[in-house]
Order: C-alpha cells, then structure tokens, then sequence
C-alpha cells in the first residue's frame, strides 16, 4: 500500500470487465470456473493498464467450487502478472458472492489496509465438481490403505453398481430442501404474481437486453472469449437473449416447479449459466495519483437474511431500505435501480413490497412503505432473465453496468440488489 492513503477515504470503481455469459453446456462449456475467472482479470488488467505491481489484494469468489482450488482468488494471483506477494481471500454467498467481495474490498480501502483492489466472481455450471457416494469414497480410501494388490483387489470387490452413481451438486436449499424455483413459486402464490405478469416482464427482459446490447451498451463492459482447447471459436457477446422470444411462445412453456398449479417456467427464469466478472476499486486519492477516472464510488451497503421458510427470495426488500437508511437517501432519491432477475416472480415481488405499507410496518418496523419503483428507472438493460445468471458473477456484472451509467450520466445515483439461497439479502448504493 502506497502512501497515497489518507484518513478521510473514499472507494471507487475505476475499471471492470466481464466475459460473455452463456446458458451452460453452450458456448463456454470447455472453460471450467478458474479458467473463466483468469481470463477476465487478465483482460481487465490489459485493458485498464494498471501496473499488477500496485494492486494490495484480490477479493474473489465462485458458488459451486471446485475442490482442487477452493481458493480461487490465491489461484487467480498465481495465474496472472500480480506478484504472487499479493494477499487474496475467496468468498462464497450464493448470488450475492461479487458483492460481498466488492464489500469485503471496499472495506479493506476504507480500513487502510489496501488502495487497490480487485474483486468479482465467476462460475461454471458446466462444469461443477461431481462428488460419489459415501460407500464409493470409503471403498476408495480402504483400497488406498491397502498394503498390496490383494488388498486393493479385496476392498474393490465389495463395490456394487449404486456405488458409483455420481452425485451432482445440488442446488436446493440444504435447511428448507427446496430449489431457489421453490421459492419463487411459493412467493409467486403469497404476493399474487400472475403467470402474464412474469411471462411479461421476462419479454421485456430480452428486449432490454437486446436494444442494450445494440445500443452498445456492453461493447466495453464485455470481452471477447477465444474457447480453448484450439481456439478456433470465440464468443463475442452474451448468448442468451432472444430476439425471437415472444409472450405467445413464453405463454407455452409449461411449469417446472409446480407443474399443477404453478407459474414459473423455464423463459422466466435466469438459465444456469457460464460466466465471469471482475472490478478494479481503488482509493480515490489513489485512483487520481494513478491517472484513474472513477466512474462511481461506494455510498453504501447492506447484507441481510429472512427464514428461507417464509419467503426464500425476499432478501432485497429488506436489504434496501436498510442501505437507504445508511446512505441518508429515500427511494425517490435512487436514480436508476438494478434488482437481481433469479426470476420475474421473484422480482415482481420484491417491488411489491417495496410498495406495501403492511410489509413495511410488519416486517420493516416502518409507518409507510418504502416507495414504488417507476419501471422508467428498472433494470434499464435488462437482468438476469435474459443476461443469464453465473452464479458467483451476477453481483459485479451489476455495479460495472451501474458504474458506467453512473458514468454516462455524469451524476446520481444506482440501487443495486440481489437475492441469495439460505435467504440472504445484499443491497449497495453507488452515487457520482
């Protein structure tokens, strides 16, 4: 850390990058997590032209981890020109993973431990790490321990064929069993969402993301992606939006979570997806003795959890007003806000309680509610719905597009909000 620290301190955004995201099993499906997360901060650095020499720290994170590098922000600095001097830490939070790291680097700012920070996250859902069962690995380990080839040969043959079904990671809640379609089904049901309603805001949710991407938009939020092994293909640009999607053909997809009754369907819903992101934070007085621009700055923050029994993805009704609060704004003061798309159910009701004076006075100790969002200022690019939803990136793909509205704009203010599994809740406030 240079001596460019001071004792009033003020983080920014200065750079950020993120690949193309694609539904998995696609484009991306050779690339495993680290591999996806190595070539973005490697991008990013070139880009940026920061000198590796003066980053302090990399705050990381992936969801579905793999076992052979549960460290993965260690395993970036020693894939990358950061000296391997530089100190790196791994979070894992569900969605809301970049965020937390972003947090957890903005503070290491604030607290003058650091003046430049790299964070993000990345995931492969192609490629999760496949555990066996219990029976296999203890056949496995007996057989290792085994003193020679008699002994070996003894242990494997007490092996049967259930013994080697693998076990795919599972993507349940572990304290409710419930996947996060679970939830949003059951929050579907108690606030009222209509199936049209979702169907509609996933539409739009591809037409945003379409006009954006042809507006330009991503041209420079988003790298292009040369696939090994041979890269004889490279992914330009995120392959999930759908120019053909339409309410008709959404209309006929069938429930997945709740196939009598229920409303959410695979088109409104985020895909599993491939993908990677990354951000460059530095200390203001850092960023201009560097030559860096700041695009936008941390204003505030806020982390929170409900039940995962009562309503799994209501997290960013709660975290909002709680950073609100922090920041001394009101909802109409926010200028453009950002809400995590897990699915159209799961956002629409999410404003629903931002609208609600009962939500606020049962659940947010609050008189009147919290405000409604004019859609003029909604996830102006679309979401998760139609971006698609690596699972450890989503949260910095949403400040770097925040950040560089902020930008555009030359002013104002973004909410930023995901929901999490285990009913987590993260909010973040980005002010120029």
């Amino acid at each position: 850390m240079s001596e460019a620290s001071s004792d009033w301190r003020r983080v920014a955004i200065v750079s950020g990058l993120r690949t193309p995201f694609a539904k998995s099993g696609t484009d991306l499906a050779e690339v495993d997590t680290l591999g996806l997360a190595t070539a973005v901060v490697n991008e990013l650095l070139v880009r940026s032209g920061l000198d590796p020499n003066q980053i302090d720290r990399v705050v990381y994170g992936s969801v579905v981890q793999d076992v052979s590098s549960p460290n993965i922000a260690r395993e970036i600095v020693l894939s990358t020109p950061i000296p391997d001097s530089v100190d790196a830490h791994s979070v894992v939070k569900a969605c809301a993973t970049s965020t937390q790291t972003f947090i957890d680097g903005a503070n290491s700012i604030l607290l003058g431990e650091a003046d430049v920070v790299v964070t993000g996250g990345a995931d492969s859902l192609s490629r999760p790490p496949v555990m066996f069962s219990d029976e296999f690995v203890e056949v496995m380990m007996r057989a290792r321990e085994a003193k020679d080839v008699a002994g070996r040969m003894k242990a494997l043959s007490t092996l049967r064929p259930k013994d080697l079904a693998p076990n795919p990671p599972a993507i349940a809640d572990r304290s409710t069993g419930e996947t996060m379609g679970d939830g949003a089904e059951h929050m579907a049901k108690i606030w009222a969402i209509s199936r049209e309603a979702q169907d509609r805001y996933a539409q739009e949710s591809h037409e945003k993301s379409i006009a954006a991407w042809k507006k330009g938009i991503y041209d420079d939020e988003v790298m292009a992606f040369p696939v090994p092994p041979r890269y004889r293909t490279t992914v330009e640009r995120d392959t999930i939006p759908r120019p053909d999607s339409s309410l008709e053909k959404l209309a006929g997809l069938k429930p997945v979570f709740d196939r009598k009754y229920g409303t959410v369907t695979a088109g409104n819903s985020s895909p599993l997806t491939d993908g990677a992101s990354a951000l460059i934070l530095m200390d203001d007085a850092k960023a201009k003795e560097l030559g860096f621009t700041p695009l936008a700055y941390l204003r505030a923050s806020a982390f929170t959890a409900v039940d995962p029994n009562w309503q799994l993805l209501i997290g960013p009704a709660l975290a909002a007003p709680m950073a609100l609060d922090r920041a001394g704004l009101t909802l109409d003061e926010i200028d453009v806000v950002d809400i995590h798309e897990a699915f159209a159910a799961q956002v629409l009701c999410v404003l629903e309680a931002f609208a609600s004076d009962e939500f606020a006075r049962d659940h947010l100790g609050r008189d009147e509610a919290v405000g409604a969002i004019p859609l003029e200022k909604l996830n102006l690019y679309g979401g998760s719905v139609s971006l698609g939803h690596p699972f450890g990136a989503t949260g910095a793909r949403q400040l770097l597009t925040m950040a560089n509205e902020l930008s555009r704009r030359g002013s104002g203010t973004a909410l930023i909000t995901q929901c999490a599994a285990g009913g987590l809740g993260a909010a973040v406030i980005l002010e120029r």
